[in-house]
């Protein structure tokens, strides 16, 4: 019975389109910058987006499976624009507050850390820096989603 779960083509595309996107931001990273961080494949943000790589492909599987005019895909398709736009907006910009603060905390450290008044007080404890690549640029979630809905076509003939 469990195993069934694995015969759903929307569900293991967009898996498999989550993975490969994660995987995938390692060497463009590396390409691009000369750069390795292997951490790439366990964070948020990136090229390309795996989040449209993951919502494209389960609606791209389930537009293939229903049909582009079932109730489904028309779903599918509406969340999956609700995704990308956030990706692009909403937490990108968080993205762009979290290095302003992040800015704000070391530079207000380093003053504290000048003033003579603070050289005799106890250090305080750092806080931790917030993650300022939570959201993509809107070409890495044009990326993601070519890349969940290539996914999805080279897939399917797989489950067919």
């Amino acid at each position: 019975m469990i195993l069934t779960v694995f015969q759903n083509f929307p569900l293991v595309v967009a898996l498999f389109a989550i993975l490969f996107a994660q995987g995938v931001k390692v060497p463009i990273h590396f390409i691009a910058t000369h750069e390795f961080k292997p951490g790439l494949a366990f964070s948020t943000g990136g090229m390309p987006s795996s989040h449209s790589a993951a919502v494209t492909a389960v609606t791209t599987g389930v537009g293939i499976e229903h049909g582009l005019t079932s109730g489904i895909f028309a779903i599918s398709c509406i969340f999956s624009i609700i995704i990308m736009f956030d990706a692009t907006g909403i937490r990108r910009q968080a993205g762009e507050q979290a290095i302003v603060l992040n800015m704000l905390v070391k530079d207000f450290q380093y003053f504290i850390d000048e003033a003579k008044v603070w050289n005799k007080k106890k250090q305080y404890e750092r806080k931790q820096e917030l993650k300022e690549l939570l959201g993509h640029q809107p070409i890495e979630v044009f990326f993601g989603g070519l890349t969940g809905i290539l996914l999805a076509f080279l897939m399917h003939p797989i489950f067919s």
